[in-house]
Formats: structure tokens, C-alpha cells, sequence
């Protein structure tokens, strides 16, 4: 297989590359991990006029944790923020999803923000991103803007980015204190895409009980979808809240499909059952750092 003609750049620079977006307009595509657009370009399901390759532009591949949150730049592997020890203290969700995405030599190469932009609504990191409530900072010739994560995913593989824009690093917020995080996931094969996952985010307050919970859920609509169930599980303490009562809650707000894979009903049943589990794990996580 082999990808459609197109005119490669390979800018030194954020100005270069800023320059070269602008002039390629709605023909131009970002390279960075490559890992979803090579694929596209080889089996022709993408045909951009103009690569810009952003590889060589320095300090794209920072990796910032502190007390506030982590911000990861453009080129910054999978691998890298998965070692991060200072991301994964900070933001101990981030290790947990990206042990979960595709394989090692995937993540050696893929990057965070990549993934971010692609929006593909059965991958990890967008649900993360959504779930903490986390941001894309967009760069273009003249300016930036930082896009919320409730804004940025607009539909399946559709996120915000305009032309002439390069996503140059994601900010994911930092646990609030008593807050435990955790990833479950169900695939064909580790490393697939989930038939259906959950992340999951509870914090507790100083008598130990529920004080807020919420889980972003992947593989069931065309964006991650995000659903507050402090309510649902009543308040009470972690070891005997309802966490049944707040995975019935999700299966109110979701909407799953059938494919290949799975039918519309199982997806849904699964999502209920890795809902409840993700949100007990995150409890006792939160019960071990208060």
C-alpha cells in the first residue's frame, strides 16, 4: 500500500510549522506519531496535499507536572508520559489509561496530543481528558486559544481544530485531595480498541464519604460521555455506597451501538459492569491516600 502524492514540510520551528499549516489551509495534516494518519494515508482513506511534519521542532515534547495539573506537549510519546513518575503522581489517570492503549511499539512512537486530536470515540485518552475536565491549547499564525475538553470532541474522529491550527500540548488538572482514579476496560485483545471502557474519578471528604463521582465512558457514542453519579450512589461512606444505583445511572445517558463486535445490549450491560467496578477501584484508591 502506498499513500496518495503530497507535499512534504518538515519545518525547524513552531513559527515554520504555524506558517506552513496557513498556507496548506484544509489540504494540510499534521505528522507526529503517525500511528492513526500513516495508516490512513496508506489505505487511501486520507489524500491531505500537504504533510507537515513536526518532529523537528523543539520543545514540542515537554512533559509539565505540577501542583495544578500536567501538560503534555505535541510530541510527547505514549511511553514517555506513561514512565513520567511526576505526570503519574499528579495525575495518577493518566498512567492507568496508557497502559491500556494499543501496544509498546505503538506507544514508543504515538504521541498523547495526537491521540487527542484524532477523537476517536472508543480511545482512552480523549475519555480522560474529558472526565478531569482537561483542555487542548491550539496554536495558529497570530495567537492560541485553549479549547476545553467539552468543546473540543464534536463528533466521531471531529474535534475543534480549525485549518492553519497545530494542537501543541493537553492540560489534564490535577486529583483534588481524598480523589481516587481508575481505568477498566473490556477488548477482543489487550491492546484493541475497548468494546466498551470506563474511567473513573471519586473523591471523598474528610469523614471519608462520597463527596463527588463521575465517570467518562468510551465505545458508546460519538464522543466520550461524561456522566456525574455522586448523586446516584447516595453520598455515603466509600465502602457502602451504591455504586450499583450510580452504574444504572450511566446506563441512562448512554447510547450504545451494535457493530461486529458487540451488540447495542451487551455494550450497555458491559458499560454498567465496568461503571460499577471502575468506581469501587477509584473509592479504594481515594481510601488509601485520605
Amino acid at each position: 500500500m502506498k499513500p496518495p502524492p503530497f507535499a512534504y514540510h518538515g519545518p525547524a520551528t513552531l513559527g515554520e510549522a504555524l506558517q506552513a499549516l496557513a498556507g496548506a489551509g484544509e489540504d494540510g495534516k499534521v505528522l507526529a506519531g503517525g500511528q492513526s494518519l500513516i495508516p490512513l494515508l496508506n489505505m487511501r482513506l486520507a489524500a491531505p496535499g500537504h504533510i507537515v511534519d513536526i518532529n523537528r521542532v523543539a520543545g514540542l515534547d515537554a512533559i509539565d507536572a505540577g501542583p495544578g495539573g500536567v501538560r503534555v506537549g505535541a510530541l510527547a510519546r505514549h511511553a514517555a508520559v506513561e514512565r513520567s513518575a511526576p505526570a503519574a503522581a499528579v495525575q495518577p489517570l493518566l498512567r492507568q489509561a496508557l497502559r491500556l492503549v494499543a501496544h509498546p511499539a505503538i506507544r514508543n512512537r504515538g504521541t498523547v496530543v495526537g491521540s487527542l486530536v484524532h477523537a476517536d470515540p472508543s480511545a482512552e485518552l480523549p475519555a480522560v481528558l474529558a472526565l478531569l475536565g482537561g483542555s487542548v491549547r491550539l496554536a495558529r499564525l497570530g495567537g492560541e486559544r485553549e479549547v476545553a475538553a467539552a468543546e473540543f470532541f464534536t463528533g466521531p474522529m471531529e474535534s475543534a481544530l480549525l485549518p492553519g491550527e497545530l494542537a501543541v500540548s493537553a492540560f489534564f488538572p490535577a486529583l483534588p485531595a481524598r480523589s481516587g482514579t481508575a481505568f477498566r476496560e473490556v477488548a477482543r485483545r489487550h491492546g484493541d480498541y475497548a468494546v466498551a471502557g470506563v474511567a473513573a474519578f471519586v473523591t471523598l471528604d474528610e469523614d471519608l464519604r462520597v463527596a463527588a463521582a463521575r465517570v467518562a465512558c468510551v465505545s458508546v457514542g460519538p464522543v466520550p460521555v461524561v456522566v456525574d453519579v455522586g448523586e446516584a450512589c447516595g453520598r455515603r461512606p466509600a465502602v457502602s455506597a451504591d455504586w450499583d444505583a450510580a452504574a444504572r445511572a450511566v446506563l441512562g445517558r448512554i447510547e450504545p451501538e451494535a457493530d461486529i463486535h458487540a451488540t447495542a445490549d451487551y455494550r450497555g450491560h458491559l458499560t454498567g459492569v465496568l461503571a460499577a467496578r471502575a468506581l469501587r477501584a477509584a473509592a479504594r484508591e481515594a481510601e488509601a491516600v485520605s
